[in-house]
């Protein structure tokens, strides 16, 4: 199983970055899967960050989630709400970001989420501009789709 998760991962990245270099038909296929049961756990994570919902934050992720960030890493859900999960929220608050691709992908009980965005606003005085890219792992968990792993850059 964990070949056939290595190799998945491998695939959705090659197809992602195909598609984010474009084309004449660049908003072809940009959306994929967004309306799969793993894709709302993503998107209601998304949302829970950005209205400050701690709660329904937690919610969507395994409890030993893993989450890679700036270089750093995060060995549980609950080291995240304890450390970087609050100000995370901060952020987004002050930010706008739009997306601009996302396609999740289902095999069994593992799903890949893969998205690009578009961040503006000002934090903390600095004004921000960039794009971000975001690879989301989801297991199946008694009958749930959680967040087992996050990867974020920008």
């Amino acid at each position: 199983m964990k070949t056939i998760n290595i190799l998945l991962v491998l695939l959705m990245t090659f197809s992602f970055a195909a598609n984010a270099h474009g084309d004449k038909n660049k908003d072809k296929g940009l959306f994929k899967g967004i309306d799969t049961p793993a894709a709302k756990v993503v998107l209601a994570f998304h949302q829970a960050l950005e209205t400050g919902n701690q709660k329904q934050a937690r919610a969507q992720l395994a409890d030993d989630v893993t989450i890679f960030e700036g270089g750093r890493v995060e060995r549980s859900a609950d080291e995240y709400a304890h450390h970087h999960m609050l100000s995370d929220m901060k952020y987004l608050a002050a930010m706008k970001s739009d997306t601009l691709e996302h396609q999740v992908t289902i095999l069994g009980n593992t799903a890949i989420s893969a998205s690009r965005s578009q961040t503006t606003g000002t934090h903390k005085g600095v004004e921000r501009d960039y794009q971000g890219m975001e690879t989301m792992v989801l297991e199946k968990q008694n009958g749930e789709w959680k967040i087992k792993h996050i990867h974020w850059s920008h």
